[in-house]
């Protein structure tokens, strides 16, 4: 083999590895973040919920339409999921606490806003948004997942977020 031919190979061997080593680097990040979802609460507390920790919460199951297409999925109720960072719920949401909202935001940017009483089954009754990471018995699709808010009760899947990646419990003014 000549120097010329020897140099080539090693030149493309170098760049095949730097682009192996990039890919990976970019890689786990990515499934590391997309394996939680951040939510904090209005004191300032801070949690980190992943699959594991969501199905240890009380599930539901809901079947839905959504843009024509039907879907059936299990989850935890955002009011059980807020209650894991303090949020009030049932009978001890009243007076001053009517005035919190959950802010949910999306990996591309996207945010929706529910007050907390939305999201209370002694408010709104059993077709409570669900936060969740299964429809259909399989883990949410990479456009939809990994973690998506199911709203069932809304004629407008408008607040259905997907890629969900923190949710946080704020006070209105």
């Amino acid at each position: 083999m000549t120097r010329s031919r020897l140099g080539t190979l090693c030149a493309s061997l170098a760049f095949t590895l730097a682009s192996c080593i990039a890919a990976q680097a970019q890689a786990a990040p990515a499934q590391a973040t997309a394996a939680t979802v951040t939510l904090t609460g209005e004191n300032g507390k801070t949690l980190a919920l992943d699959f594991a920790a969501l199905d240890k919460l009380p599930q539901r199951r809901v079947q839905a339409e959504a843009h024509g297409h039907k879907v059936d999925c299990r989850g935890a109720s955002l009011a059980d999921v807020l209650a894991q960072i303090g949020a009030p719920g049932g009978e001890k949401l009243r007076g001053k606490d009517l005035a919190l909202y959950v802010r949910v935001r999306a990996a591309d940017g996207y945010q929706v806003v529910y007050a907390l009483a939305e999201l209370d089954p002694m408010f709104r009754g059993d077709d409570v948004p669900l936060l969740t990471h299964e429809c259909e018995g399989k883990p949410l699709a990479a456009k939809d997942g990994p973690f998506r808010v199911v709203a069932p009760g809304e004629k407008r899947p408008a607040r259905w977020i997907r890629q969900v990646t923190a949710i946080d419990l704020l006070r209105a003014p």
